[in-house]
C-alpha cells in the first residue's frame, strides 16, 4: 500500500488554520469573550511564540489528517471529499473535543470557553478537510 500525501494541500491547510484562528479570535467575533473568560491579556506578552507554535502544530495536524484520509480512502474507497470530512469529524470528536472537555473539566474552565474552543477546532478541522479532500494526491482519485 502506498500512502500518498499532497503536501501543497497540507501547507494550504496549515495556513488555513491561521486564517480561521485570526477570524475566530478577532475582538469583533469571539476574541473579546475569549480574552475575558480565558483571562488572557495580549498586551502583556508577545504573540510570536504562540504563532510559531501554532504553525508547527497545525502542520502536524494537517499532515496527520491527510495521512488518515488517505489510509481511510484506500481502505474503504468512496468520495475523497466525503472521506476527508468524515475523518476530520471523527478525529475532532474523538481526540480534540474529547481532550478539551476532559482538560477543561479538571481545570475548572467555564463551559462557554470549552464550547468556544472546541467549536473553533471543529471549524478548523472542517476547513482543513475541505482543502485536503478537494486536492487529493495526484493519481489517487
Amino acid at each position: 500500500m502506498s500512502i500518498e500525501v499532497n503536501y501543497w494541500a497540507v501547507v494550504l491547510a496549515t495556513i488555513s488554520t491561521m486564517v480561521v484562528g485570526s477570524i475566530w479570535y478577532t475582538p469583533n467575533v469571539f476574541g473579546n469573550y475569549w480574552m475575558r473568560v480565558a483571562k488572557v491579556d495580549m498586551e502583556d506578552r508577545s504573540a510570536v511564540g504562540p504563532i510559531l507554535t501554532t504553525l508547527i502544530v497545525s502542520f502536524i495536524s494537517a499532515w496527520v489528517l491527510a495521512l488518515a484520509v488517505q489510509v481511510t480512502w484506500l481502505a474503504f474507497g468512496g468520495n475523497y471529499l466525503v472521506v476527508a470530512l468524515t475523518v476530520a469529524a471523527v478525529a475532532w470528536a474523538g481526540f480534540t473535543a474529547a481532550r478539551f472537555i476532559t482538560h477543561d473539566a479538571f481545570e475548572g474552565r467555564p463551559s462557554g470557553l470549552t464550547i468556544l474552543n472546541i467549536a473553533h477546532e471543529l471549524v478548523t478541522f472542517v476547513v482543513m478537510a475541505l482543502i485536503i479532500g478537494l486536492w487529493p494526491p495526484a493519481g489517487t482519485v
